[in-house]
């Protein structure tokens, strides 16, 4: 199973909908908790629905059970991001969710997960690819950049 991730940040449309094309991606997850609101407008969950179809030919969807909670964001921002401590909490709602039990295999292989984060570094898309990977023992994660 291959399990694909990118952010957006610093990322022409061209660049990023190339980039996904490029890697031979089945479908984009986005795993944020807010999907229309974002500061790329490409990005926006309907723009990006329809971009993704017409430009990649792939499907969209939006899991937010992969996304922090907003109380767990709110948290980040004030503590000028302790990524130890928020790694640790979301390493724990993914645990508390069974995301292991609840993805779905087949929609996810070939998947790319979709943040923010211009690295995958310090952002929750890179848990969720580790964590599913940790789980289910045969995922090849590649971080699109």
């Amino acid at each position: 199973m291959k399990l694909f991730t990118i952010g957006f940040t610093k990322k022409s449309a061209e660049t990023f909908f190339m980039r996904l094309t490029a890697a031979g991606v089945k479908h984009l997850v986005d795993v944020r908790l807010k999907n229309v609101s974002q500061l790329a407008g490409f990005t926006r969950r309907d723009d990006l629905r329809y971009f993704a179809g017409v430009i990649c030919g792939i499907d969209y969807v939006h899991l937010p059970d992969l996304a922090p909670t907003d109380e767990m964001l709110t948290a980040q921002r004030k503590t000028n991001g302790d990524w130890g401590a928020y790694e640790k909490q979301f390493l724990r709602l993914m645990r508390s969710r069974r995301i292991e039990e609840t993805a779905i295999r087949e929609v996810l292989d070939g998947s790319c997960l979709l943040c923010s984060e211009e690295s995958p570094h310090h952002c929750h898309r890179r848990l969720v690819a580790e964590y599913l990977k940790e789980k289910w023992g045969n995922v090849e994660i590649e971080h699109i950049p």
